[in-house]
């Protein structure tokens, strides 16, 4: 169902962007990078946050980034929060390891952290843990309507 609400959303909006779907595990950052045969860190790995308001967020970066807990805090005024594992799919659409900002059950907020202007395309998944997307950074940035954030920690030199 989620990589059908993909899809939809797509057609819905006129999208020039196709899921890819694969027999192979795209779970991780790892087993997708290698699925797909691309680097780990040209995965647009999307991640959920739970708010106190009870809001939920995505926010992208590239694969290997890793969150700073002091740049959230210092953003969203708050410690970050994982959406629990049993609300991810409720507050979604979409199974983890499958989680997108595509297609999801209703609107939510997309940030887009700073690691993915790295690149000029990436792969988010596509709804399922055996998907992904192909998209310029700079289509995902407007189908998302996604606002660039600083949240990932620096790479150490």
């Amino acid at each position: 169902m989620s990589v059908e609400s993909v899809k939809k959303f797509f057609e819905d909006n006129n999208l020039p962007l196709k899921v890819e779907e694969t027999v192979g595990d795209t779970a991780t950052v790892k087993s997708a990078a290698e699925t797909w045969g691309i680097e780990e860190d040209e995965i647009a790995k999307t991640m959920g946050y739970k708010l106190k308001s009870g809001e939920y967020i995505l926010i992208l970066s590239k694969g290997t980034a890793r969150l700073d807990n002091k740049k959230f805090k210092g953003i969203f005024k708050e410690k970050a929060t994982m959406i629990p594992k049993d609300e991810v799919l409720e507050a979604t659409g979409h199974p983890i390891g499958g989680v997108c900002p595509f297609g999801l059950k209703s609107p939510l907020k997309v940030y887009l952290d700073k690691t993915l202007k790295e690149f000029s395309i990436v792969y988010p998944a596509g709804g399922s843990d055996h998907s992904a997307v192909k998209i310029s950074v700079d289509l995902l940035a407007e189908v998302t309507n996604g606002e660039w954030i600083d949240v990932c920690k620096d790479e150490e030199k």
